[in-house]
């Protein structure tokens, strides 16, 4: 025992040969949590239901970020029973994988947004980007309300698509050729939408900002929040992911 207090004091007194320690350490650990990932295909297990932003969902996120939201809404609800409890179901990686940047954040001055897909109607979501005080009167988010005022103005939809694709997002051709007809199909509810709703499942085809003879930013930004956390069915695919780990070790 007096031989290893010695030995520690050695090492705690030598500068050079704590600075070496504490190198080989953490390289070891280094090489610990990162030598695994090149034997793996993908980091991230892909669940059922999970699909590409359609061009005005991904239109509305970039308004998303643009304005800043992400300053005060996070995008990842904790596996602790407080959060689960008054979000939802955790997140999962899954659900962020087509997201350049993830959404994750980690201030919450407001609640967090991973699952507020559905839970309030459009109208809700219109009025409170509005004006935030008149229906949560506590709030200090600031007023959104010259979204409804412009029009939509995406310079080229396909381009956007396109680079999404060369980032891994699956983007199809047909994807990137109807871009502009998607985006202002799903939007409209008087236009023919095609077959939208078969390549993005689960996409939600109306007029959102109560607006129906224009598509503007809040329709977009309101597309998008309203597809947050509605894709993948959150219990089966966390059973996947937990069963997917266990073949994993």
């Amino acid at each position: 025992m007096t031989t290893i207090v010695e030995r520690h004091k050695t090492l705690e007194r030598n500068v050079t040969l704590l600075g070496l320690a504490a190198l080989v350490t953490v390289a070891i650990g280094g090489i610990v949590e990162i030598a695994p990932l090149f034997w793996i295909d993908n980091t991230i297990e892909k669940v059922r239901g999970m699909r590409p932003y359609t061009p005005l969902e991904q239109a509305g996120r970039d308004i998303y970020v643009r304005e800043g939201c992400y300053v005060c809404h996070s995008q990842m609800i904790r596996p602790f029973r407080d959060e689960t409890e008054r979000y939802g179901h955790y997140s999962l990686a899954a659900e962020s994988m087509y997201d350049h940047p993830f959404q994750w954040g980690s201030e919450r001055t407001g609640p967090d947004l991973a699952r507020v897909g559905g839970r309030y109607s459009d109208s809700w979501h219109v009025q409170h980007l509005k004006n935030p005080q008149s229906v949560v009167p506590e709030s200090v988010m600031p007023k959104y309300a010259f979204l409804a005022d412009r029009d939509l103005d995406v310079p080229d939809v396909a381009a956007n698509l396109k680079a999404l694709r060369d980032v891994g997002v699956p983007y199809t051709d047909q994807d990137i050729k109807m871009a502009l007809a998607d985006l202002k199909g799903q939007a409209d509810p008087e236009a023919d939408a095609g077959d939208l709703a078969k390549r993005y499942p689960k996409a939600q085809i109306r007029d959102f900002d109560g607006d129906p003879s224009r598509v503007t930013e809040m329709d977009a930004l309101v597309a998008y929040l309203q597809v947050l956390g509605t894709m993948v069915d959150v219990n089966g695919a966390a059973a996947q992911e937990e069963l997917a780990s266990e073949h994993g070790r």
